[in-house]
């Protein structure tokens, strides 16, 4: 059997194939991508699962979303939910000061993870984050932890005359290590992205105790359960809404670090490897 774990598929061969075909994010927002990259999903993507004996892919919304876009039949497709990685985990007050001494100069801070690209909805999550700033008067922070990835003239336009530059902290590209005692130290994970088939960082958040803020719909409050909360991600003021309930509510933020001990531990790579397992199987 050929095993791709990331949407691809030989289509000369006649050996049985299992392909993890993670999201279909492509069809939704193909603008998001370079035009060569677009075009080499388009006219690939299809026959790619069509020649599939099995498909994997990583969450229940996924999987509706190929049967719907491209007709698959699903008894060919079988969920194998994703998980963060194990390294993150809490860290201790001491380390937390720390890592805000050095980024924030010891202020709290809300985290986002993830590449600067218009999928992920950064520029958005700016104008939340000043609606916040402008009803709460907080020298609360803004991290955004990341590379800049492609298709950043909007923000880095937007950034230039931000009002709460100051307050905006762009870290690049972080080694593992640094990521998650960065994510483990915020005050609470934002993750606005229009569309995700699984969402690692909302568990990676959940993972080192800190409270998650995320989407409504596509795969994110599949996984988030009842440990996020959840907005439009369209919407800036439902985004800055959220992040005020948070910031006000101490009680909430307890209970949602407490449910996503719970929601997070439902997701390991132990489990995610007998999944695949299975689906390679059923293509035998």
């Amino acid at each position: 059997m050929f095993v791709s774990p990331d949407g691809h598929c030989s289509l000369a061969t006649r050996v049985p194939q299992c392909m993890v075909m993670h999201d279909i994010g492509i069809i939704h927002f193909p603008g998001a991508f370079r035009k060569l990259h677009a075009a080499y999903y388009k006219w690939y993507v299809p026959k790619f699962l069509e020649k599939a004996r099995v498909i994997a892919t990583v969450s229940e919304f996924s999987k509706n979303d190929i049967v719907s876009r491209y007709g698959v039949k699903p008894e060919k497709l079988q969920v194998v939910f994703s998980a963060a990685r194990p390294v993150f985990r809490p860290v201790s007050a001491e380390v937390c000061e720390k890592v805000k001494e050095t980024w924030t100069g010891g202020r709290e801070y809300f985290i986002y993870v993830g590449a600067i690209q218009p999928r992920k909805n950064v520029t958005r999550l700016l104008k939340a984050f000043s609606l916040f700033k402008k009803r709460q008067k907080t020298e609360m922070k803004l991290v955004l932890a990341g590379r800049m990835a492609w298709k950043n003239d909007t923000f880095i336009e937007r950034l230039k005359t931000y009002k709460y530059r100051d307050d905006v902290v762009l870290t690049g590209y972080l080694a593992e290590d640094e990521l998650v005692r960065l994510t483990a130290s915020a005050y609470a994970l934002v993750y606005p992205s229009l569309f995700e088939g699984f969402g690692v960082p909302v568990l990676e958040g959940m993972q080192c105790d800190v409270p998650v803020l995320t989407s409504g719909g596509t795969s994110m409050q599949e996984i988030g359960d009842d440990a996020a909360l959840y907005f439009d991600p369209s919407d800036p003021a439902a985004i800055a809404e959220q992040m005020m309930r948070i910031y006000k509510d101490e009680d909430l933020r307890a209970r949602l670090v407490a449910r996503g001990r719970v929601v997070s531990s439902r997701f390991t790579w132990d489990r995610t490897a007998q999944l695949v397992w299975e689906s390679m199987m059923r293509g035998i």
